[in-house]
């Protein structure tokens, strides 16, 4: 089973949302490990205005093929290390998990 990762982010800017949006567009391409991608997929989108959403303006889903996969990203991965000076930036908070489905 892939390993599944939520990422929320408090960005109040709408042009820092953008920003941080068009480089997840193109992370599972732009993220290479020993020169191949190894991101099954990543979505992400501005968050609907909604009082449940405590703040959290911008959500992404990204899907890895192990934890190890995981954790090359957030330690080794030069195109996460671009979004993260970026967002390190513009974010006022960011929460992650991840986790394994039990269900399809």
């Amino acid at each position: 089973m892939p390993i599944t990762r939520v990422t929320l982010f408090k960005v109040p800017e709408e042009e820092h949302r953008q920003q941080l949006l068009a480089m997840y567009k193109t992370m599972a391409q732009d993220a290479l490990k020993d020169g191949k991608p190894y991101i099954r997929s990543v979505r992400a989108g501005s968050t609907f205005d909604d009082q449940r959403r405590q703040g959290y303006t911008l959500a992404v889903v990204s899907e890895f093929d192990s934890v190890d996969d995981m954790n090359y990203y957030d330690n080794d991965c030069k195109a996460h290390a671009n979004l993260k000076v970026v967002a390190k930036n513009v974010h006022q908070g960011v929460m992650m998990t991840f986790f394994e489905s039990v269900t399809n």
